[in-house]
This record gives C-alpha cells, sequence and structure tokens, in this order.
C-alpha cells in the first residue's frame, strides 16, 4: 500500500512511496505529530539520480524489518534536495558542521521543532567496516530521545548557535580593486594539476566558474598562463570519460583525477554551465573542439531533456538495470558487430577500446590521443577521420537507443532551465544557429507561462502542476538568462520580465542589515534559520548571479540602486573570493565585470537588416565578457524610456548603426564592420 509520498510531484518523492516508511513530506503535518506523540524526527534528503541514495532505498527503506523501527520510534521525512534546496542548505550545513563532511543521502535527526542533534549520510543495513548499521543507529538515537533528553536538547541549542552565526555573514568589506581578481588567479595556480588539467585530485568535478573566471582574467591582464590552464582543462574534459562520447552532455564528475571514469548521473545544470563555457572558449580562441562540445550539449539537450512544451528536465540517473554505467560502456565485440570492418577499427584506435576494458572488463569511451596522430597513424586526414568518427557515433547511438535506458527526473526547476536557457541563448547567437534561438524562446514562454503567476515565481513544474515558492537562485538565474535572451533577440518582453524579476527579488530576499540577499523569501517560513549562500559550489550561489544580474540591469535600466546592491555584494565577499578561488568562480566574474568597466553596445536600426546583422554578429561572436547589447527599432519611439542606454540613438544616413559607450559616454558612431571592430578593441578570436 503507498505511503503519503504518492500524492508528491518530485520523482525522487515517489521512487520511495511504496516503501513501508510512514513518509511525510516536508511540512507542518509531520512537525506537528513529532510535538503531539514527543518523538524526534528523521529526516532523509537524496535526489532522484543519486547512487547511494537508490541503494539506501533498497536496502533500508524497503525493509519490513527497519521500516518498523523507524515508524515506532520517529515521524519520517523525506525531502527532495532539488525541489528545497532551502531545506538541504540548512541541515547540509549542520551536518558538516557536526562531522566534518556531507553528502547524500543525508540522514538528520531533528527534535519536533526542526533542530538537528545528530547526523550522517548512508548507513548500512548491517555493520560494514567503520559504518554501523542503521538499525542499530536508529536504536541508538531513539534510546537516547528517551533516556538523556537533556544532552539532545544541549546538542541542538549548540547547533541551532552554530547555524545562526553561520548565516549572518558579518562580514568586513573591502574596497573594490584589480588587486583582488590578480590575487585570486595567482591562487588558482598552485592547485592546478598540470598533468590532467582541472584542480586538486579526485574525485574531479567541472570547474566551469573558474574557467569563466580564467578566460575573463586572460582577457582582462593579457595573462597566457590563465588561459592555458582553462583551455587545458577544457580539452581534457572534452576528451575525457566525463563526456559522452556518443551521445554529447556531460556526466557529473569523475571519480578519478584524469577525467575517464565519471559517476554516470547527469544534471541540467553541469550541462547548462559547461555548454556556456565552452562557447566562451571558443569565441576567445576560435578552437573547433569548444564548438562541437557545445553544440553536442545542445543536441543531448533538445533530444533527451526537453519536454513537449519547452520545459528542460532535471536529471538522467547513473544506474541502469541496477548497475552504475551500464547503459554507457561498451564491449569491443559489440562495437565490431556494429559497424564496418574498416570503421570499426578507426573508432577502436581513436576511443582507445581494449579487449580488458577500462571499467569493470567494459570500456568508457574517451579520446586518450591527439586526433591528429590518429590520423597519422591511421593514415588519413584529421577531416577524414572525424569525418569517420561522427558517422560512427550516430550508429553507435543508435544501437544504445535500444538498451535499457537510465531513469530521468522530468521535473522542470525554475533555476537550472534559467543556466540551460542562457546557454541556448548566447550560444544561439555567437553560432549562428536560429534553431537555438528557437528553443530558448520556446523554454522562456513555457517558463513565463506556467511558473510565474500573479507576480510571483515558482520553483518546481511537473505533471501540469507548479509547486514551491522559488528561491533567490530561480530568480536570478532566470532574470539573468532573460537578459541573454534579450540580447539574443531584441524583443524587450524578455527584459521587461528579467526587470520584474529583479524588483521582486529584491523585495522578497534583500538583507538589507548586511548586505546581499537571503537564499529564501518571507514565504518559506516553516525553516529552523534563514539560509544565506555566497559559495559558488556546483551552482553559482544566488548571491553571486544576483551582483552579475543587478550590474548588467543597471546599466541597461539605469536603475543605480541595482548596481549599489551588487557593489555591496562584491564589497563583502571580495577578499574571501580572492583566498578560496575554487569556491567563488562566478562572484569572481561579477567582480570582474564590476571592474573592467563594462562595453555598452547600442544598436539602431532593423534587426532583420543584412547589413544591421552583420554589425549585431560582431558583438555576439567575439568575446566580450564584459557587455551589455541592445537595439533601437527606427519605429520605436518609447523604448528608450525603459532602456536609457537608447536614447537619442538614431540611424546614420539611413544606415544600420552601432554606438559603443562606457559610463555612458559613446565614442562616434559606425556604420561599418571595420570602425566596430575597431572601437570595440577586438582580441584574436574566432570572428
Amino acid at each position: 500500500m503507498a505511503n503519503r509520498l504518492q500524492h508528491e510531484t518530485s520523482p525522487y518523492l515517489l521512487q520511495h512511496k511504496d516503501n513501508p516508511v510512514d513518509w511525510y513530506a516536508w511540512g507542518d503535518e509531520a512537525f506537528e505529530r513529532a510535538r503531539e506523540e514527543d518523538k524526534p524526527v528523521l529526516l532523509s534528503i537524496g535526489y532522484s539520480s543519486c547512487h547511494w541514495c537508490h541503494v539506501m532505498e533498497h536496502e533500508s527503506f524497503s525493509s519490513e524489518r527497519i521500516a518498523a523501527i523507524m515508524n515506532r520510534h520517529f515521524v519520517n521525512i523525506k525531502v527532495d534536495r532539488e525541489e528545497r534546496p532551502d531545506v538541504d542548505a540548512i541541515y547540509m550545513t549542520a551536518l558538516q558542521m557536526m562531522t566534518g563532511q556531507g553528502g547524500w543521502p543525508m540522514t538528520m535527526f531533528l527534535t519536533p521543532e526542526g533542530r538537528p542533534f545528530f547526523g550522517g549520510t548512508y548507513f548500512p543495513p548491517q555493520e560494514h567496516q567503520q559504518l554501523p548499521s542503521f538499525p542499530k543507529v536508529l536504536q541508538t538515537i531513539a534510546q537516547a530521545y528517551q533516556e538523556k533528553s537533556d544532552d539532545i536538547t544541549s546538542s541542538a541549542d549548540r547547533v541551532q548557535e552554530a547555524l545562526e552565526q553561520h548565516f549572518s555573514h558579518e562580514l568586513e568589506t573591502s574596497t573594490l580593486s584589480e588587486a583582488t581578481l590578480d590575487e585570486a588567479a595567482r591562487n588558482l595556480s598552485p592547485h592546478f594539476d598540470s598533468y590532467n588539467g582541472g584542480f586538486g585530485g579526485a574525485p574531479k568535478f567541472p570547474p566551469s566558474m573558474v574557467i569563466d573566471f580564467l578566460l575573463r582574467t586572460h582577457y582582462r591582464t593579457g595573462a597566457s598562463r590563465s588561459l592555458e590552464m582553462a583551455e587545458f582543462t577544457l580539452q581534457k574534459m572534452a576528451r575525457g570519460g566525463i563526456q559522452d562520447q556518443i551521445g554529447g552532455g556531460f556526466h557529473r564528475y569523475t571519480v578519478d583525477a584524469i577525467w575517464l571514469t565519471p559517476h554516470f548521473e547527469k544534471m541540467l545544470y553541469d550541462n547548462g554551465l559547461l555548454a556556456r563555457a565552452y562557447t566562451d572558449a571558443w569565441k576567445l580562441t576560435g578552437n573547433q573542439l569548444y564548438r562541437d562540445t557545445a553544440e553536442a550539449v545542445f543536441r543531448y539537450v533538445t533530444r533527451e531533456m526537453t519536454s513537449p512544451e519547452g520545459g528542460f528536465y532535471s536529471a538522467q540517473d547513473a544506474d541502469s538495470e541496477g548497475e552504475e554505467g551500464k547503459f554507457y560502456v561498451w564491449d569491443i565485440d559489440e562495437i565490431r558487430s556494429i559497424l564496418e570492418p574498416a570503421e570499426a577499427d578507426i573508432v577502436v584506435r581513436y576511443y582507445g577500446v581494449s579487449e580488458t576494458g577500462n571499467f569493470e572488463g567494459r570500456n568508457i569511451l574517451s579520446v586518450p590521443r591527439e586526433p591528429a596522430d590518429v590520423a597519422a597513424e591511421l593514415e588519413v586526414d584529421e577531416a577524414t577521420l572525424m569525418e569517420t568518427i561522427r558517422a560512427a557515433n550516430a550508429k553507435l547511438y543508435e544501437a544504445r537507443a535500444k538498451r535499457v535506458w537510465p531513469g530521468r527526473d522530468d521535473k522542470i526547476l525554475t533555476s537550472w532551465n534559467g543556466l540551460m536557457l542562457r546557454a541556448f541563448a548566447e550560444s544561439a547567437v555567437a553560432y549562428d544557429r536560429p534553431d537555438l534561438v528557437e528553443t530558448a524562446v520556446t523554454n522562456a514562454t513555457f517558463l513565463r507561462d506556467n511558473l510565474w503567476k500573479n507576480g510571483e515565481l515558482f520553483r518546481s513544474y511537473k505533471d501540469g502542476e507548479a509547486r514551491v515558492h522559488a528561491f533567490l537562485e530561480d530568480y536570478a538565474y532566470l532574470a539573468n538568462a532573460l537578459v541573454s535572451l534579450y540580447e539574443a533577440t531584441f524583443d524587450d518582453q524578455w527584459l521587461r520580465w528579467a526587470d520584474e524579476l529583479t524588483r521582486v527579488m529584491i523585495d522578497e530576499f534583500a538583507d538589507d542589515q548586511n548586505a546581499g540577499f537571503f537564499d529564501t523569501s518571507a514565504h518559506h517560513s516553516d525553516l529552523i534559520a534563514r539560509p544565506k549562500e555566497f559559495v559558488d559550489n556546483a551552482q553559482p550561489s544566488g548571491n553571486s548571479m544576483a551582483a552579475e544580474l543587478l550590474q548588467r540591469m543597471a546599466i541597461l535600466t539605469n536603475n543605480q540602486d541595482y548596481r549599489r546592491r551588487a557593489i555591496e555584494i562584491l564589497e563583502h565577499y571580495g577578499t574571501m573570493a580572492a583566498q578560496q578561488p575554487n569556491g567563488f568562480g562566478h562572484m569572481l566574474a561579477a567582480y570582474d565585470f564590476a571592474m573592467s568597466t563594462p562595453l555598452e553596445i547600442a544598436f539602431a536600426g532593423d534587426p532583420d537588416d543584412a547589413g544591421m546583422r552583420q554589425l549585431v554578429t560582431i558583438a555576439h561572436h567575439s568575446y566580450l565578457p564584459s557587455k551589455v547589447v541592445a537595439l533601437k527599432r527606427p519605429d520605436d519611439e518609447t523604448i528608450a524610456e525603459f532602456i536609457p542606454l537608447l536614447a537619442h540613438r538614431e540611424q546614420i544616413d539611413d544606415q544600420p548603426t552601432a554606438y559603443v559607450c562606457q559610463n555612458f559616454a559613446c565614442k562616434q558612431p559606425v556604420t561599418s564592420v571595420e570602425g566596430l571592430r575597431e572601437q570595440l578593441g577586438l582580441h584574436t578570436g574566432s570572428s
């Protein structure tokens, strides 16, 4: 018989609906029962594509014996961390304070008021190595709660106090300075893995936000070291097993230091961040590998991760048929059975496929050697080699599609959609891809129609239902994406919505005592603390994204309160970002934007005119990381009221015209591609 979770929409919660555990979703009902019966709360947090979450569900939550202990002694709450990042942030912080580490599944024990007093991650059903058995943990906690209530209360008090202090963020402010950015770049270098790319050792996560900062640093200073670190990492990831060489897109991370053996789940947010990083690298260098890699992400998302209505799904599991990675790995004989003999020989050589394999007797496909070297060895030119690989990949994809697919988390999250929407919008105009623009517009329309209701944004959508009041990251990610969509289409409805979202974000989330923004609004009142994140972890923090958004919107709308709030964030967190740059990649990018005196590029003319398209192409194809772009149509006399940057911007001699400005001071208008390139001071790159 299904439990209460049958009424939820989260795929992760629905995975637990048939457990014998008497699960509650997060909410007042569970805590009221805990108070009435004076029982501790067992809070279990995970997500749908988490391998060890699946293991614990199978081993413990599906066990009648273990469920009986849980139901007898606890009120049990199950949370999808992707749906409720606020709950996850509070209790993950508490767990790290208690144990020095964290992870998922997260297992926390709370008082009936929601205050944590003990926690851990995965617990096995029987004692294993140094891990106590889950039943033993349950019984010990239940006994302690009955017999040592004073100790429980004292522990909860200490954790509560530490949480409140952690989220208060009373930091010294510092004046913005380029020296802060230089210090951050210097502090990254010692951690760089010069053999494999990336930073640190195993496990290795894609450092997309740090790469953004490194590309910006090279553009700002000309430092070759920053570009070398960024490019080497991008190349190693693109050719490693972390990229799905057949289907496109990136897995979550690799368990090794060489980007070969991934944890096979695929997350939308990783792919949005990485697609944008590869596109920026292409704009700066013109390296075709980067464009190919980004476009493979877009094919993957369009084909496998987009709903019929245009929303982007959240994730794909690591497991299929109960085995991690089974969907993605290959036997050499299987490859030879699918391809023609000569074709198979090339593929085996290119991907380093062997009889013994590189992963539990099978092969994760990667490109262990330079394609030019493989081509020389095969006595073909590199273009012919890559044409053969592309044709073979299509056949292998078709064969792989007949396997049992990994599970897909098909909820649609506003913030993660924002990251992918931005990647689509910015890459569409970089690559002259109208189809990508169309996908971006369809996605933005879907989000507006389904997750924006009566001036309020919602976080999660599934099965026709929007749930959970949106968080700071939802507002900041989406509004930033809409600015990029405006710049790609010059349809001001998207910028107007971005401005509306920005205003609501300030009203609902601003911390007027210590600058910046809380992660939660006043709507999220069922929490023991109000989290405020500023570290860029797997995703940009809401505050770092807000700092970038507010600067872009300030230039376009001339709202100086936006700029003031952005600078306050950077003044508070800039010093810490310079000292710990691996954890502040996007914050440093926003800091770089502030220090760069951003370019303001205003166009006057018909966006469909061939001459205008040539001018606009220069702005979009070139690597200009700190810029805003706007356009005034000949017949639009009101747009300057909303975008003051467009005031008095008229065509010269009825020709498409570009105005390049900084701090609202403009150079002479130009009507030629050569004149615009000169005024933009373009670096050598793809355009």
